[in-house]
């Protein structure tokens, strides 16, 4: 177990290395490219390349990182089974969703990738998109899941963790979308800019309805007793949010665009942090046990963040 928590750390730290190296370029390099080339006359072949290796390589790196750290820790915490009850129906409705939205314009509206995320399935959607999906959805539910761990009706508490997760994972998205599609070097664009700073509002709608379907397919396939995860277990998804809604918010308030990040941060940022604090204090160091989740939570996760 201990070989996972340094490797579940590795992979969380070099999964904010590549955000922080990757925002660097997107706001310091790519802006000022020209301003770059004339003092680079003779290499300005090279140093456009790299340029455009670089942010599509770092895009890939980021998100490959962030899914084997959340892998992990999902692992760690609520086991095999669960983490794959979550993992496949966010994957694959999510893909599903994406690839019927590039493909008809339903239910995010008309809009396409471009190439700074990996190979394309089916030309369309890059392999990437889903597992992002995947390691922010999870880390949006589980918090909201041990958040309402006090509701008396399972149910409701199921009910409430699909709805407020699915509300944190839309909010990243209010922050996200100007920076990943009206910035100077974009990874998708919209064939027609909507009516919200460039998006159409339909988006978000799709946003929401997509990850609260894979989020309800995942807590019907859960059916278990109240996680009893503290906040210091919980610490890996809220860094994992916090930090790629810092990603996002920091591009497109470079670009101007602050009434979007401010609905992130009121939508999402704010109350995540609150379904944080609500979990019990990290000193009830309370194990989840193996029968509700299929393998013993240690208090490893302290390891790994001291």
């Amino acid at each position: 177990m201990k070989q996972l928590v340094i490797a579940e750390r590795y992979c969380l730290i070099g999964h904010i290395l590549a955000k922080t190296f990757g925002l660097a370029g997107l706001i310091l390099v790519v802006p000022h490219a020209d301003a770059i080339l004339h003092l680079l006359p003779e290499g300005s072949t090279l140093f456009q390349w790299s340029v455009e290796k670089s942010m599509a390589g770092g895009g890939v790196t980021d998100i490959l990182l962030g899914l084997v750290a959340v892998s992990i820790f999902a692992y760690r915490t609520v086991g095999v089974r669960l983490t794959l009850a979550f993992m496949l129906p966010a994957i694959f409705i999510s893909l599903a969703s994406e690839l019927l939205g590039t493909g008809t314009g339903f239910p995010f509206g008309d809009y396409s990738y471009l190439s700074g995320l990996g190979y394309k399935i089916a030309g369309l959607v890059p392999f990437t998109i889903p597992l992002s999906w995947f390691y922010m959805g999870f880390s949006s539910y589980l918090i909201a899941n041990v958040a309402l761990n006090t509701a008396k009706s399972s149910w409701l508490r199921q009910l409430g963790a699909v709805l407020l997760g699915a509300m944190l994972f839309t909010a990243w998205d209010f922050a996200l979308e100007p920076a990943m599609s009206q910035t100077t070097f974009p990874f998708w664009y919209w064939a027609e800019p909507g009516a919200f700073f460039g998006t159409p509002y339909r988006n978000y709608l799709g946003w929401y309805g997509t990850s609260a379907l894979f989020m309800s397919v995942a807590a019907l396939l859960w059916k278990n007793p109240p996680l009893n995860l503290n906040r210091s277990q919980l610490v890996v998804p809220l860094i994992v949010y916090l930090s790629n809604v810092a990603f996002a918010a920091a591009i497109s308030l470079a670009s101007g665009f602050w009434i979007p990040v401010a609905i992130g941060l009121i939508l999402g940022v704010i109350p995540v942090i609150f379904l944080w604090w609500m979990a019990q204090p990290s000193t009830e160091n309370t194990p989840v046990t193996e029968a509700t989740t299929g393998v013993v939570n240690n208090p490893s996760v302290k390891v790994a963040l001291k």
